[in-house]
């Protein structure tokens, strides 16, 4: 391996809603928000961005992003035509590099470190990438461009839409040092407030803490979280995923046995698992929750269903007929998990993205 990488995330901005907008003209705009109905329970799966200055997002229950955005146009999700536009840009991603590894339908890392070091200048292809991404397809990609896949991520997001970030080798660790904690892969929300009553506000303060303190707040996490903050990250650009599971998690503060509070709560793990499903496009047949005892006993229960689906209302109540069979008088628990599985076997899909349990931890 070279000693020097030039990696490349690039992120299709705003992606269903844009190929919407692409498609139909009179959308352009316009909010939109792609996802399930609000009279059902749906959950949005892209917003465009005139919505999202509404503070709609991604994930959040398609009834409040139409409270909040009032006159957002609400469109069905199309997802074999999101996968032909994925396979354009895909196949415009390999006519750079064969190294290329799709996060989902929308996203994807190229280590262009060949091309490169057949003399082309990191910002040239970053840029001819943009270019021909717009050309050929008319959408938009914003791109981050650095010697390692967390800065390279982190860079692309900062000047959504349309972005182009440049962190040059030897500035990682400048470029870091001034964005809040949470931007940094595997720092989450509830991590984000523990660090926060340790006076780590930013990325810099927490790359200043010395061994021991990481080695306390993060186990066996802590050489990788200690080496991202300084913005050295070796993991390398895989060329296959293999999908494994979407799943979400929650520890609740004291154990519960009430059957109304572990309904909610799972209603709201399901539509979590949904929104991370419908955004990759992808459908599962296999259900499973995980529970945890007050005593840390850990069960998990699944089911494999008839069809393959993503439909919120699906995963609500298979988990909920698992969830009741387990609830017994004096039975109380301390974690809830919901998760889906047996993905669609397709050799078209290598952008099928496995996601840990724990996902309270992921980047917010």
């Amino acid at each position: 391996m070279p000693d020097m990488r030039h990696i490349i995330h690039a992120d299709l901005d705003a992606f269903y809603a844009a190929v919407e907008q692409l498609d139909n003209p009179e959308l352009r705009g316009k909010p939109v928000l792609v996802g399930g109905s609000p009279q059902s329970r749906g959950v949005v799966a892209t917003a465009s961005y005139e919505a999202r200055v509404f503070g709609v997002h991604s994930a959040m229950p398609m009834a409040t992003a139409v409270r909040q955005c009032p006159h957002g146009i609400v469109v069905r999700p199309r997802f074999d035509r999101y996968r032909e536009m994925s396979r354009r840009v895909m196949d415009i991603f390999h006519d750079v590099t064969d190294l290329v590894e799709p996060l989902s339908l929308d996203e994807a890392y190229l280590d262009v470190t060949e091309a490169v070091e057949g003399g082309k200048l990191p910002l040239g292809v970053a840029i001819d990438l943009k270019r021909r991404v717009n050309n050929e397809t008319g959408l938009n990609v914003s791109i981050g461009l650095g010697t390692c896949k967390s800065v390279a991520k982190i860079a692309s997001d900062l000047e959504k839409p349309d972005g182009l970030v440049v962190v040059a080798p030897g500035e990682e660790r400048d470029f870091l040092a001034p964005l809040a904690v949470g931007k940094l892969w595997g720092i989450g929300p509830k991590t984000v407030e523990r660090l926060h009553q340790d006076g780590v506000a930013t990325i810099g303060d927490l790359a200043a803490q010395p061994d021991d303190w990481f080695a306390r707040r993060f186990g066996k996490r802590a050489a990788a979280i200690h080496a991202k903050a300084l913005g050295q990250d070796d993991d390398p650009v895989k060329t296959e995923r293999s999908p494994k599971s979407i799943s979400a998690e929650t520890t609740f503060a004291e154990d519960l046995s009430e059957p109304q509070e572990l309904r909610e709560t799972l209603d709201r793990l399901s539509t979590s698992v949904a929104g991370s499903l419908e955004r990759k496009g992808i459908r599962g047949r296999t259900v499973t929750i995980k529970l945890r005892l007050a005593d840390f006993t850990t069960l998990t229960r699944q089911t494999t269903l008839p069809r393959y689906t993503y439909a919120v209302e699906d995963i609500q109540q298979t988990g909920w007929t698992l969830l009741s069979a387990e609830l017994a008088p004096g039975k109380a628990f301390r974690l809830l998990g919901v998760g889906m599985s047996g993905f669609e076997s397709e050799v078209e899909r290598p952008w099928q993205l496995s996601l840990p349990w724990d996902v309270e931890d992921a980047p917010s």
